[in-house]
């Protein structure tokens, strides 16, 4: 069976947008995915790239521009500029990261609370959101919430964003199989042809 490590974080509006198409190209291929939420910034740092905020007009428009090609392509509400965001992902990513250590199916309260943000004009830093959006996906959340602050999920946050930055991930979503890196919703095409051909990983 293939593995594809999947590094994402929440905040991302790109991460959103290949959230389901992913894991249905997973499934298709029957490849067993592994969630790996990280800290974009430790990326970002490493990278090269710069915080939104700080990118030329230039980028930053055509960045406005490929968001609506993408929410048309994928079908999928999307809100270009919603008024949480930017926001830190940490307690949201930190709780799916709990899920992960307990067991659980992470697909579908992922996509929530990626939704709260770029579709419901959430704040994803906010305990309540987080905290309905467990509930919502049938989870334990008040003991998910807890182990989302303990030491463990914040050490595995930290091993997950210095994992990202030893492949030289360039931001999120980065999907990686056999050692090979896909960077961008945009790379899944090419992601399911390395799948379907189970050719020889591409190196530097």
């Amino acid at each position: 069976m293939a593995e594809i490590e999947y590094f994402f974080t929440h905040i991302s509006p790109w991460t959103y947008l290949g959230h389901r198409a992913f894991l249905d190209l997973a499934k298709a291929h029957g490849a067993k995915v592994v969630f790996r939420p990280m800290i974009l910034s430790k990326v970002f740092a490493n990278s090269g790239a710069q915080p939104l905020a700080e990118r030329p007009k230039a980028r930053q428009e055509y960045r406005l521009m490929e968001l609506q090609r993408w929410r048309d392509r994928r079908g999928l509400p999307l809100n270009l500029k919603p008024k949480h965001f930017p926001t830190n992902p940490g307690l949201a990513d930190r709780a799916a990261i709990a899920l992960i250590a307990a067991g659980k199916d992470l697909g579908d309260f992922s996509e929530a609370i990626m939704a709260a943000c770029w579709v419901e004009e959430k704040d994803i830093a906010d305990p309540a959101v987080v905290k309905e959006k467990l509930t919502a996906a049938g989870h334990d959340a008040e003991r998910v919430l807890a182990e989302a602050d303990a030491d463990a999920a914040k050490a595995t946050h930290e091993k997950n964003s210095a994992d990202a930055v030893a492949i030289n991930a360039i931001g999120a979503p980065t999907y990686v199989l056999n050692g090979e890196t896909f960077w961008g919703q945009d790379r899944l095409d090419l992601l399911g042809d390395a799948l379907a051909s189970r050719r020889a990983p591409f190196r530097p």
